[in-house]
């Protein structure tokens, strides 16, 4: 396994510019000291950052106190490189680490502090033999090569497709990334504001049209951020996009309405367009998905680093998740199998029809889009990550937004 080798360039200069009970413990979570005299502060996306599971982990773990606030990566980013010590640990995405690392932001955490780490999915300590080490999961988050600390204690993870209304759109035409810029659907298509994002998805049509071969879309050399720019660009000024997203229910509201048809999107959103009562349906592009993880890192100046520990080993623990999986996400331990509802584990894990009353827009015998998580996995093409010419891709991005 690589480790990741983060540069300076465009790490501190770029960083704001992309948009229960004690019973939930086992024997074996109950820490070694008292944690009476820590407390947990805590940021990230309100994905992970829920009252709810904050409670929990306090009643749960005994720290005299938590706190937690929900914000943007991008702005979190700021205001941690600029040297505020308000928080114990950031709730953030991998593809963010390299920044934090260089910069000595983020202190590893051993695995030996973490009980439930031995139930961790293989692909976060696994490398992929289609991908190289660092345009994956387990070749970002890891401090040494002995895989003995964490720079990011993984939590949720997910892998990312296009939404789109099937009553309006052919699966067909939809399973691919190639729909979102195909003129059949101009003015009716979203993407995303993030620019990481939006550029991968570019290349990756982009290469299916034989515009371009781009082994690892979310890591473009120059010429490649400078076609995928051109093609953006030209899409842009022909009307192709009726909104550049960023926020949920933003993304929500335009499909519900039917003003976007198809936009790539979190299976989130299209699990709150279909509990609307519309239909949506989570593409299985042909190109593949889009991969990512959000964790746990410990902020260095942190004075509560036992506190920190707990609770990344809280959220591995099983309960925690169960919320994040029953919204279209994934837990990175096998633990929440012995938690979650088997029939829920079934449909939303393994590929089994749902079982029971409808729920969310969700009927008796209906399928997960894209099958089990072992489907799923099989079909990534590359996971999120801080691209080598990061400087570039933002000046061409910000050509973009101005066009």
């Amino acid at each position: 396994m690589r480790l990741l080798h983060p540069s300076r360039r465009g790490f501190i200069a770029g960083a704001g510019a992309l948009a229960g009970s004690s019973a939930l413990l086992r024997p074996d979570m109950l820490w070694a000291q008292s944690l009476g005299d820590q407390q947990l502060r805590t940021v990230g996306l309100s994905v992970t950052v829920q009252e709810r599971i904050l409670n929990d982990f306090k009643e749960a773990s005994g720290v005299r106190a938590v706190s937690g606030r929900a914000d943007i990566f991008p702005n979190t980013q700021t205001e941690l490189l600029a040297g505020s010590t308000a928080y114990d640990c950031w709730e953030t995405i991998g593809e963010r680490l390299p920044a934090m690392i260089f910069t000595n932001t983020i202190a590893p955490i051993p695995t030996a502090g973490l009980s439930n780490w031995g139930n961790i999915r293989e692909m976060f300590t696994d490398t992929d033999p289609r991908m190289a080490p660092e345009a994956q999961i387990s070749g970002q988050i890891w401090a040494d090569a002995d895989q003995t600390q964490l720079w990011m204690v993984p939590t949720v993870f997910n892998f990312d497709s296009i939404g789109y209304r099937p009553d309006l759109v052919d699966a067909e035409e939809a399973n691919t990334w190639t729909a979102l810029f195909d003129e059949k659907f101009k003015g009716k298509t979203g993407l995303n504001v993030d620019p990481l994002i939006a550029f991968g998805q570019a290349i990756l049509a982009m290469n299916s049209l034989g515009l371009l071969d781009v082994p690892n879309p979310g890591n473009p050399s120059v010429s490649d951020i400078d076609e995928a720019a051109r093609f953006l660009i030209s899409k842009k000024r022909d009307g192709q996009f009726r909104a550049l997203w960023g926020d949920f229910g933003e993304l929500v509201n335009l499909l519900a309405s039917g003003e976007m048809i198809l936009a790539d999107a979190w299976q989130p959103a299209v699990m709150a367009v279909k509990a609307q009562g519309v239909p949506c349906s989570y593409a299985v592009p042909k190109e593949g998905y889009r991969g990512w993880s959000i964790g746990i890192s410990m902020i260095a100046s942190s004075p509560n680093p036992d506190a920190v520990k707990a609770y990344a080993d809280f959220w591995l623990s099983g309960p925690p998740a169960i919320t994040v999986s029953e919204q279209g996400y994934y837990s990175p331990t096998t633990n929440i199998r012995d938690v979650m509802d088997p029939d829920r584990y079934g449909f939303w894990y393994e590929g089994k029809p749902w079982v029971g009353a409808s729920e969310r827009g969700i009927n008796e015998g209906d399928l997960r889009d894209g099958g089990s998580l072992e489907e799923r996995a099989a079909h990534v093409t590359y996971w999120h990550q801080w691209p080598d010419e990061y400087d570039h891709l933002m000046m061409r991005w910000d050509e973009f937004l101005s066009a």
